[in-house]
């Protein structure tokens, strides 16, 4: 087993606090992200013989025995999945992720919308309440909420709700020929007049991306309120923008990522039309025994807390990362087994040479892993 070392992202949209206060760190800005996992663009790092590496160069140099052979042969030789902390204190961009079929093809023939040639579905696992926008609403709900604003100007976006045509909608919004800017206003001053949780939402982005349509997402989009241990699953075609909350985050070991707004980011409208699914909606994921299965081969992910069956049969490679309290995490392959004591913030990769795990004391931890029962 490896302690990791594991990079932070510093979004602007992050927390100052949540992963420092995990990992008992001073933030010196906003941190929104800590990568766990093998992702090149930003990989966690571990010490061999006294020379710190990288967890992707350890698993290049023996895909067989880090993966095990399954997981090797059925991925390619690299690691499937990658973990996220995710802190979020102010609203993430509004966005979409691409199915395999178009993420392979988009790589291919070099569109810098796809940085990877895999898909990049996800789940979110709130460790704090957590809060996001994902999915469209019914048509006609929309359609009645964006007329309540009585903003003559949206009336094309109000006529295409109403014909049931959501993606119509939103490329009216996404390509507005007038003034931004004083559209925005307009809703503002129609949004705060309508006491409204939704509604007060909009006038919050607004004052964030005041020349963005963007911001009426909150009445095109379903909102949804994770409570500690609750997880939403998001697949391809999805938009989505999560608002404010702390959370694991677990997804395919991709960064594709198309934007539909609130960004200051290249926007490719007709791209994200093309991928977006307008009847697509996120599934929450209710954990069985502890470990929530999404409908994807690349990951799984376990949440074990005292009390909880912490012996793990089947060989796999296996981030285990504590978010509460002292975890202690054992093996029994290798020269013998080997066994660690984590802390709030420490992680360690367990490689499937290792075989069973054992992961017990009194914290909580996380634990990640390839999904290979899912055919």
């Amino acid at each position: 087993m490896d302690l990791l070392t594991n990079p932070i992202k510093d979004y602007p949209w992050g927390s100052r606090t949540a992963i420092a206060a995990l990992t008992g760190r001073t933030a010196s800005g906003p941190e929104a992200e800590l990568w766990l996992g093998a992702h090149p663009a930003a990989p966690s790092l571990l010490t061999r013989d006294g020379v710190e590496t990288t967890l992707t160069d350890v698993i290049a140099a023996d895909p067989a025995g880090t993966l095990g052979e399954a997981v090797a042969e059925r991925f390619g030789g690299r690691l499937p999945y990658l973990m996220k902390l995710i802190a979020v204190e102010r609203p993430l961009s509004l966005q979409v992720h691409p199915d395999a079929e178009q993420a392979a093809a988009g790589h291919a023939r070099g569109d810098a919308n796809y940085t990877d040639p895999w898909h990049k579905p996800e789940l979110v696992c709130a460790l704090t309440p957590f809060t996001g926008l994902a999915g469209f609403r019914p048509a006609e709900q929309s359609a009645m909420l964006v007329d309540r604003l009585r903003v003559e100007t949206l009336r094309p976006v109000v006529q295409a709700l109403g014909d049931g045509d959501v993606l119509g909608a939103l490329r009216t919004l996404l390509e507005w020929p007038d003034s931004r800017r004083k559209l925005v206003e307009s809703v503002v001053w129609a949004a705060s007049a309508v006491h409204a949780p939704d509604y007060a939402l909009v006038t919050r982005l607004a004052r964030r991306y005041p020349e963005d349509p963007a911001v009426l997402a909150p009445l095109l989009m379903r909102r949804h309120t994770l409570a500690p241990g609750e997880a939403l699953f998001l697949g391809a075609g999805v938009p989505h923008c999560y608002l404010d909350g702390f959370a694991v985050e677990i997804m395919a070991c991709s960064d594709n990522v198309l934007r539909a707004g609130l960004t200051g980011k290249h926007i490719d409208v007709e791209e994200l039309l093309r991928i977006t699914d307008p009847v697509a909606q996120p599934a929450v994921v209710e954990p069985d025994d502890g470990a929530y299965l999404p409908p994807v081969p690349e990951f799984l992910l376990r949440r074990i807390a005292p009390g909880a069956a912490g012996v793990l049969v089947e060989a796999a490679p296996r981030i285990v990362l504590c978010v509460e309290g002292v975890v202690n995490v054992g093996t029994s392959g290798g020269a013998g087994g080997s066994e660690v004591k984590l802390r709030p913030g420490e992680s360690v990769f367990v490689p499937a040479s290792e075989g069973r795990a054992h992961i017990g004391g009194d914290g909580v931890a996380f634990c990640a892993e390839p999904h290979m029962s899912l055919t």
